[in-house]
């Protein structure tokens, strides 16, 4: 029997952003943040976006992220606040990622071909190691804003991929974990 439109869910992969991690950011972003700031809670990094899947669908996708090595864990460092698609046309604010980032780029490779043995078409963007902090309604210069701002200094575990189901209502999104794929230990003494 097909699956009905209305089971269908909403899903995308992410890694969601450890506590400390959130609480050391959030001490550090300047109190006049451009556009319509991100829920602290809602904090994650999206390796891939699949957007709507039926129960089928989903559980595939599942079976193939659970068969996936995504190698051990590892630490990021957060950096600097960024624009997409540019500074002078801003819609969205970011942190960036530097040491680690090669590490997260790594495992939205590997989400990837989850994705697309799951049966979903591949996605054409490359991945971009950000967290999206808020979104602009319309495009507008925030260059100004950007050069003023100050390095990020915080830093976190990168310990499991999930799957989220997300839901659109009246505010903010609502994130319900479907999945958790958790990375290998971190090796002792060995600093990726």
């Amino acid at each position: 029997m097909p699956a009905l439109e209305n089971d269908q869910q909403r899903l995308f992969i992410g890694i969601p952003v450890s506590e400390s991690a959130r609480v050391a950011l959030s001490r550090q972003i300047p109190s006049f943040l451009p556009g319509k700031p991100s829920p602290l809670e809602n904090w994650h990094f999206t390796l891939r976006f699949i957007g709507n899947a039926d129960p089928v669908q989903r559980e595939k996708l599942i079976d193939n992220l659970r068969a996936t090595s995504f190698g051990p864990a590892f630490e990021i460092e957060f950096e600097t606040l960024g624009a997409f698609p540019n500074p002078r046309r801003s819609r969205v604010v970011w942190i960036g990622v530097g040491r680690g980032r090669e590490f997260l780029e790594k495992i939205a490779e590997k989400a990837e071909s989850a994705v697309v043995e799951a049966g979903f078409p591949a996605e054409p963007r490359k991945f971009s190691a950000h967290l999206t902090l808020s979104r602009l309604k319309h495009p507008e210069s925030i260059a100004e804003f950007l050069l003023k701002a100050q390095k990020m200094h915080a830093a976190m575990q990168v310990k499991e991929v999930i799957l989220y189901r997300s839901q659109m209502g009246s505010g903010h999104s609502r994130y319900t974990v479907i999945a958790r794929v958790p990375l290998e230990p971190e090796k002792r003494g060995a600093r990726q």
